[in-house]
Order: structure tokens, then sequence, then C-alpha cells
């Protein structure tokens, strides 16, 4: 197979690890510190997880290891979406437990949770592990979005897990995947199985963070990819000066990644679907807000510009999700079957029209025809609307052409409005992993199997203080029942891992909000370009503004 130069050198790049766990392993020790309890719902949660919960936040340091020395044979699954950076906790994971102990053994289970059902694996040794450092992708077993979380399935697990004398799983996932991750801890724990559940967090997302997890792998090179293509369109837009480009950005329940592109790049306009929610602002509202921009700018010569806009923004409209409720409502059961019957769009809006409540039509009525279509045309099995597939970036331009042309009727507004749409998603799922991923990743997986030498349970890797260069970060552990809530989903009450949502009052939102203004009205922006690998550790090792921000 032949391999691009930059492939060639990734390979040779050497992971950096926190000083604890570079001393050697029969010199690392673990410090313990204090019980946990869960964020919220302790005791319904303590009631779940009777053997896994309140366990102590565990630290790494210099000091003789007082371990168990036994061979170890580990099982790891990727699972979920892809993020930069899998195969680096992989191969950290794999040269631990190599380090070791030469006999220990590591199964890679095929196509994520569902491999570890199917009994599906493969044995890595030195060289299949080699040809994956410092990759990007997820390919070196693949991934997959099985749930693992009835009893059957575990029974299948342990019985997979015990015919090969596997001692402990590490699933490497984001919080559903480590949600389940902490019921299989559970369940291995109350039947006396002796197998160990480690997790790893993992979600470009940004969502899976809170006090303890600084930030999911994979976020730093996502959005350092799509920070370099947004830079290179705002470049553009400032060449050509004629378009408005609306970029969406992957996020459908948090901002985060939205949020870090902007402070990376400074475009005219970003939505924050947090901040959507909580201002209650309507479609309209949204429309007028990025339509003051394009005003402004056209006003004074400059008719372009760049919004980003957050894949979910649209969940977090009031009246967007009283209409999409409403929706499945009117298409529910039998009444689909009447719907699609009706031969012509038409015939399907006047059904509409009859079916939603006058303030849901008036919202409907304001979407341009292809996204009412969306709406009813494209729906999951089950009947309900796919929000996830709705095009927000023509949404919004739509919504703000209309605006424009209501407003040049009045003479306020005097320039032109071209609009073009970009959706960056799956080009910054497997990048190249950046330096600081590459070494968070491999510093995760390394410590991962510190915590199964150790005999820890429904764990997940911790590495902190990650905002200062890698030797000073903390590796460690903390319980997964730490994070969890309980919440609805799906008519019943479930254990969950808490997401993190942007927060308002929180330095990285606070510092955008101060400086919006000015870069909606003036073209402040800025050109990150590519990732850097090789260079200063100042260019090539620094982390998201996001996290230098929340640590500063």
């Amino acid at each position: 197979m032949k391999l691009s130069p930059l492939q060639i050198e990734r390979y040779k790049y050497q992971p950096k690890l926190p000083a604890m766990l570079r001393n050697g392993i029969n010199e690392i020790s673990v410090k313990e510190g204090k019980e946990t309890t869960s964020v919220a719902d302790q005791e319904k949660i303590k009631a779940l997880f009777p053997n896994t919960y309140g366990k102590k936040e565990i630290v790494f340091e210099k000091g003789v290891n007082t371990s168990v020395n036994k061979k170890q044979i580990v099982g790891v699954i990727l699972s979920g979406g892809q993020a930069p950076g899998g195969h680096n906790v992989i191969c950290g994971l794999y040269d631990a437990l190599k380090a070791t102990n030469k006999e220990n053994e590591l199964y890679g289970f095929k196509g994520g949770p569902s491999g570890l059902i199917e009994d599906d694996y493969v044995v890595f040794d030195d060289e299949f592990i080699n040809a994956y450092r410092n990759t990007g992708g997820f390919d070196i077993i693949g991934s997959g979005r099985t749930k693992l979380e009835s009893e059957e399935q575990f029974a299948v697990v342990a019985e997979v897990c015990k015919k090969h004398g596997i001692t402990a799983v590490v699933i490497i996932g984001g919080d559903d995947s480590n949600t389940n991750a902490a019921v299989l801890a559970e369940y291995f724990a109350s039947h006396n199985t002796g197998v160990q559940v480690i997790g790893c967090p993992k979600t470009i997302d940004g969502d899976l963070k809170n006090e303890d997890i600084e930030c999911s792998f994979g976020f730093d090179t996502a959005t350092k990819t799509y920070a370099e293509l947004i830079g290179n369109i705002e470049r553009d837009a400032n060449s050509a000066k004629k378009y408005w480009h609306f970029i969406k950005v992957m996020g459908r329940s948090a901002s985060h990644v939205a949020l870090e592109c902007a402070l990376k790049t400074q475009p005219n306009i970003c939505l924050v679907s947090e901040e959507v929610k909580e201002r209650k602002m309507s479609l309209s509202q949204i429309a007028n807000y990025i339509a003051d921009s394009v005003e402004y700018r056209a006003n004074h010569g400059m008719n372009f510009g760049v919004a980003i806009i957050p894949e979910g923004v649209v969940e977090f409209v009031p009246e967007f999700s009283t209409l999409i409720h409403e929706i499945n409502e009117l298409l529910a059961g039998s009444k689909a079957d009447a719907f699609n019957a009706l031969p012509s769009w038409a015939d399907k809006y006047a059904f509409i029209e009859k079916g939603l409540t006058s303030e849901s039509m008036s919202v409907f009525a304001l979407l341009p025809q292809g996204i009412q279509q969306q709406l009813f045309l494209e729906r999951d099995p089950h009947g309900n609307v796919q929000v996830s597939l709705i095009e927000s970036e023509k949404l919004f331009s739509a919504l703000v052409k209309d605006v424009l042309v209501e407003r040049k009727k009045n003479g306020t507004y005097k320039g032109k409005f071209s609009a073009l749409h970009h959706f960056f998603g799956y080009e910054g799922r497997c990048a190249f992993p950046s330096n600081f991923d590459a070494d968070y990743c491999y510093s995760l997986g390394y410590n991962a199997f510190m915590l199964i030498q150790y005999g820890y349970n429904g764990y997940l890797s911790k590495i902190s203080n990650l905002s200062k260069p890698a030797e000073e970060w903390v590796a460690g552990g903390m319980p997964i029942t730490k994070m969890m809530n309980i919440e609805r989903r799906h008519g019943e009450d479930k254990p969950v891992i808490r997401k993190a949502l942007v927060e308002l009052d929180g330095k990285p939102f606070k510092y955008f909000e101060a400086h919006r203004e000015e870069w909606s009205k003036e073209t402040c922006y800025l050109y990150p370009g590519a990732i850097q690998y090789y260079g200063p550790r100042e260019v090539c090792d620094i982390t998201t503004i996001t996290l230098l921000l929340e640590q500063e």
C-alpha cells in the first residue's frame, strides 16, 4: 500500500505523556481521593448502581507500583461516530499493556459494541498497531451504534469475555456509550464475573465534559479542521466581495463546535443554540438579527459575509419545537397513510392547514417550500420528523432574503444579497489528529490500562490540566456514575451522563458576546490555516480557545 509523505512522518511521531506516566510502569502509584456522588438524583443512581456507585476519584503519581502482577487480556471497542485520535487511544492502551507484561493481549472487537456480542475480533500485534499510530479515523476495527443496555446482551458479552479469558473491556465513546459502559460495569460486578470496564471520553461535539473531563477527544482536531475551511471561505468572501456564506457545523445538542470555530475565525454571525433557547428567540427574530448585519455591511459597501449555524439550532427555537411536535402528532399512526396518499403538494398543504394550530401554521408558512417538504416527506421509521436532516443553513438564508426584500421596499436596505451554503461535518471526524489530540488520546489509552492494572471498574480514564504542556498533565480516573443523572428517554426514566451545553455565563461565550457586535459589522476575519504538526510548540501543540479561556 502506498503511503503519503505525511502518513509516513506521522507514524514516527512519539506522543507525549504526562510526567507521571513516563516514569515507567513499575514507578506509577495510585493516590485515592474522596468518595463521589452523582451530579443529581443521588438516591436513584445509587440504587441502580449499588456495586459501582460512590467509588473514589484517583490520581496516578510517581511511586512504587503496588498493583497485582497478573496476565491481562483486554478487549477494546470504538463506539458511536468517529473522532480524530481514536487510533491513538488503542495504541496507548496496547503500549502500556505490553510494557507491563509481554504476555498481555489486546483484542479489538470489530464494528463497535456489536463486535462484542457477535464475537468478531482481531488480536493486535506490533505490526498491526504500528500501521495506525497518529492517524485519523476508526478504520482500525470500525465502529457502530449498537447499544449495550439489556440483560440478554450483557450475558452474551460476559460469555464472550469468559471464552477468551478477557479481564477488562475498554469502551471508547461519547456520553451514551459511556453510560452503557457504566451499566455493563455494574452487571459484571453484580454477577462476579471478574471483568472490569473502563471508558474513554470521545465526541467531536464537545458536550462530554464537566469539572473532571476538561474536553472530549477529537474536539480539538475537528474544530481546527472546520476553522481552516471557514477561514478559507472568509478569505474567498473578502476577495470576491459578493457572497454571504451560510455554514452549518456539527452539534445537534450543543453549540461548542460552532462557538469554538467562531472564536478561531471571527465570522460576522454565529448562532448559539443555547442562547436561542434562553432568549426564546423566534425564527423571525433570528432572521432579523442576521439581516441587521447584512444590511449594515451592504450599506457600507460590503455585500458579503459569513454566518456559522449549529446543525441543531432549529430544535432550540420554541415555536419550531412546537411545530415539530404538532407535525409528529398530525402524522401519527394511520393518518400518515392518508397524508401520503394525497396526489399533490397542494393537496398535502391543505391537509396540513387543517391539522395545525393557527400559531404553528403561521410558522410553517414562513418556511421555504423545500424546508416545508423536508418536514413532512422525510421522516424516521416511527413517523417523526428527522430534524437533523433539515438544512438550517438554507432555511435561515431564505428567511433573511425575505426580510431584506421587505427592507428594500422600505428603502433601508440598498445592497445585494447572494447566499452560498455549506455543511461541515464528516470533513472533521477522521482527520489526522492534531498533536494535542494525538498526545491526549495516547495518554487516555495508556492511563486506561493503568486503571485496569490497579483493578478499577466502572471508571473513566481521566487526563486533566490540559491547557498546560503535556508533561504537566495529570492522569487518573473517576467513577462514571459521578457524571450521571436521571432523564426521561422514550417514555422511561433512564440513568444517563448529563450532556454539557454551552454555558452562557462561561468565559468562552462571554468573550464571544463581547466581540460579536464588532465582528458583525466589520471584517475581522482570522485565517487559522491548516493544522500544524511540526514547528514551535506554541503553534503545533496549542489546544482549543474554549479550553484556554475556561482554564485561564
